[in-house]
C-alpha cells in the first residue's frame, strides 16, 4: 500500500492562514479522449447506496447531520431521474464508533449482503481502518464524509473521502493556536489514530513557528477507556502551566472540561477540533466555554443547503461533514452516469474525473453535471463542501476548514475559514 508523505507550509492572508501542499491530480480515461467513458453500459443495475454513519456510540451527535447528506442527495439525485434511468436505492447501517467495533463489523456484512456498489462511511477514522480491507476488497467504492487520520491517504483505489486529511485541519489548528499569541501548549489527546494524526501535524506548525509543546507528546495520551487516566492527564497537563489546552477526545471531552474548570482554566485558554465540537450547553454550566475555539473541516453551509436539509431532517441543530456526505453521493452518482455503469470498479474508474481532476466544465448540482456528460462535456462537480478534485491519494487536493468560538451558551458559531492545498 502506497502513501503519500506531504510537507506542509503556511502563510497568511486576508486574516486566514493559507496552507500550501504540493498539487496533485487524477489520471486520465483509457482512451485518453477525456469524454470517453469506461463501465457496464446503459443496462446497469440500480445504484444501491449503503451509508455507514454513527448512530451510537461517541460520535454519534454526527450522524444525523452526516445521514441527512446522503438523503438530501439520494432525494435531489431521483428528482432529476435517477442514475441511468433508475432510482437511487439507500441502506443505512451504524458504523458505531471503535470502542465498539462489532458493530461496524456486522454492519458492512449487512449492507454487502444487500448489493450495495458503493459505502458513504465510516466518521471514524480509526472505524474505517477496522472494515476498510473488507469494503473496498470486495471493490466496492467507500467514501468517507469524515475520515481526517493521514494513515488512510492512499489506502485504496476504492477508497476516497471528502474531508481534507490532517494535514490541512492540524496545520490549521497549530496556526489558529499561534495566532492567539499563545506559545505553551498542552495537548490532552487519547491514543487514537485519529487523534495522533491530528496532534502531530498541530504539533509540527507549532514547533516549526518557535512555540513549545509542554505536555500531550508521543507517548503522554492517555487511554480513551479508563476515566482515571483521562483525570490523572489533565494533571499532568495543567503541571506544565501551558497557556493554551487542545482537547482531542470524543466523549472524554465531557470529563476533561468540567477538570479543567475546576482548576480554574477559562474557556479561552481551550481548543477543539472537529471530533468534539458540539453544543454543550447542556452539559456544562453557562459560561464554562466563552471564548473556547474549534476547527471543522468544510466551509459553512450555505443557507439555502441547511433549508434543504431541514426539510430532509427538521430536528436538526448540528450540520456537520453534511455537506460532505451529500457530496460523496453525488460524486458516486456522476461516476456511475459517466462510466454507464452502478459497478464499483466503473464507480471507481470515473470518480477522479466527476470531481474535477481532469479538468471540464464546472456544474454545481446533479442535474446540470449530468446534462453535460450526456453532451459529452467532461465535468469538473463543485462540491457543497467546496473540496477542490480528488488528488492521487483519492484525497480532496484542496478544502476550507471553519474556525468556530463558543459563547456563554456553550454553543459554537462560525468565525473565519481557512483554506488549505495539498
Amino acid at each position: 500500500m502506497n502513501r503519500s508523505t506531504h510537507a506542509v507550509r503556511a502563510a497568511a492572508f486576508a486574516g486566514a492562514a493559507a496552507l500550501v501542499l504540493t498539487a496533485c491530480s487524477g489520471g486520465a480515461d483509457e482512451d485518453g479522449s477525456g469524454t470517453d467513458t469506461t463501465g457496464g453500459g446503459t443496462d446497469a443495475q440500480p445504484l444501491i447506496v449503503g451509508s455507514l454513519l454513527p448512530q451510537t456510540g461517541s460520535l454519534a451527535f454526527l450522524g444525523p447531520p452526516e445521514i441527512a447528506g446522503v438523503d438530501l442527495a439520494i432525494q435531489e439525485i431521483n428528482e432529476a431521474g435517477g442514475v441511468l434511468g433508475q432510482d437511487v436505492e439507500i441502506v443505512h447501517a451504524d458504523s458505531s464508533d471503535a470502542d465498539n467495533a462489532e458493530v461496524a463489523t456486522q454492519s458492512v456484512a449487512d449492507l454487502m449482503s444487500q448489493d450495495v456498489q458503493v459505502v458513504v462511511g465510516a466518521a471514524s477514522s480509526s472505524v474505517t481502518l477496522n472494515v476498510l480491507d473488507d469494503i473496498t476488497g470486495a471493490e466496492i467504492v467507500q467514501i468517507s464524509p469524515a475520515n481526517t487520520a493521514t494513515a488512510l491517504s492512499g489506502a485504496s483505489p476504492f477508497y476516497f473521502r471528502t474531508a481534507p486529511s490532517d494535514l490541512v485541519q492540524g496545520a490549521a489548528l497549530g496556526n489558529l493556536i499561534l495566532q492567539d499569541g499563545r506559545a505553551n501548549v498542552a495537548f490532552l489527546v487519547f491514543n487514537d489514530d485519529y487523534g495522533i494524526t491530528l496532534r502531530d501535524v498541530a504539533k509540527r506548525t507549532i514547533e516549526e513557528a518557535g512555540g513549545t509543546v509542554v505536555y500531550g507528546n508521543e507517548g503522554e495520551e492517555f487511554d480513551p477507556a479508563s476515566d482515571d487516566v483521562v483525570a490523572s492527564a489533565v494533571t499532568a497537563a495543567l503541571s506544565t502551566n501551558p497557556d493554551a489546552i487542545v482537547v482531542i477526545a470524543f466523549d472524554q471531552t465531557k470529563l476533561i472540561v468540567p477538570a479543567l474548570a475546576s482548576a480554574g482554566v477559562p474557556g479561552s485558554m481551550m481548543y477543539f477540533v472537529d471530533g468534539n465540537l458540539a453544543d454543550y450547553s447542556a452539559d456544562f454550566e453557562p459560561g464554562t466555554l466563552e471564548g473556547a475555539k474549534g476547527t471543522l473541516p468544510g466551509k459553512a453551509a450555505d443557507e439555502s443547503f441547511r433549508e434543504r436539509l431541514l426539510e430532509v431532517n427538521s430536528g436538526l441543530t448540528d450540520f456537520s461533514y453534511a455537506a460532505e456526505s451529500y457530496d460523496a453521493v453525488i460524486l458516486a452518482a456522476l461516476a456511475a452516469v459517466r462510466g454507464e455503469g452502478t459497478d464499483g470498479p466503473t464507480i471507481q474508474e470515473n470518480m477522479a474525473a466527476v470531481s474535477g481532476a481532469e479538468g471540464g466544465e464546472e456544474c454545481a448540482s446533479f442535474a446540470e453535471c449530468v446534462d453535460l456528460l450526456e453532451a459529452g462535456d467532461d465535468i469538473a462537480y463543485q462540491a457543497v463542501s467546496a473540496a477542490g478534485p480528488f488528488n492521487e491519494d483519492n484525497d480532496p487536493s484542496s478544502a476550507w476548514v471553519g474556525i468556530y468560538t463558543f459563547g456563554p451558551d456553550n454553543k459554537y458559531t462560525w468565525t473565519s475559514e481557512v483554506f488549505g492545498e495539498l
